[in-house]
């Protein structure tokens, strides 16, 4: 199974749908979002895909009531967890937090076959080592919205545990009489 991770997307919703849009052609069933979405209606450009959405919120919480709302809504995609979760895919167990030292921490437990992380705007993907004798994956996509680093998410998979971390390529507007 493939993922698209993405983090730190501030609102930039043709950023974020370009980054889903890009992975789901390369494959991506599902979409994890580690945090700052702020406005819980960005969550909408990413709909149209049909993937399923894991998301928390973040330091830039925006409005937590709305987007309750939005992944309690009949047949939403949006699967909504708060300040951090921990999920299972393809067998996988994955944990989700915002921040890079938090999620360092978890990683060296050994409880996690994957922690992914945003907040720094940062990407890269390491293996840590954990106090059970193996390692862990720390997925950090870096910031989808482009703030202050280039626009980057990263397209893992879990069956073989690779992750890449990829440009945000948005198409070149076409402008009136140009």
């Amino acid at each position: 199974m493939k993922i698209c991770i993405i983090s730190d997307s501030h609102d930039n919703r043709h950023l974020m749908a370009a980054a889903v849009e890009a992975a789901k052609a390369q494959g991506a069933e599902a979409v994890i979002h580690c945090g700052d979405v702020v406005a819980p209606t960005t969550l909408k450009a990413l709909l149209k895909f049909g993937l399923p959405v894991h998301v928390i919120y973040g330091n830039n919480t925006g409005d937590l009531f709305t987007m309750s709302k939005l992944a309690a809504e009949p047949g939403s995609v949006i699967r909504f967890y708060g300040q951090d979760a921990g999920i299972n895919l393809c067998g996988r167990n994955i944990f989700i937090v915002h921040y890079p030292h938090y999620a360092r921490a978890l990683a060296t437990t050994g409880d996690w076959d994957l922690v992914c992380c945003g907040h720094d705007h940062k990407a890269s993907i390491q293996t840590v080592p954990t106090i059970k004798g193996g390692h862990s994956w720390y997925v950090n996509p870096g910031t989808v919205g482009g703030v202050g680093a280039p626009a980057t998410y990263v397209l893992g998979d879990l069956s073989l545990m690779q992750f890449d971390i990829y440009d945000v390529a948005l198409e070149e507007p076409v402008l009136p009489n140009g």
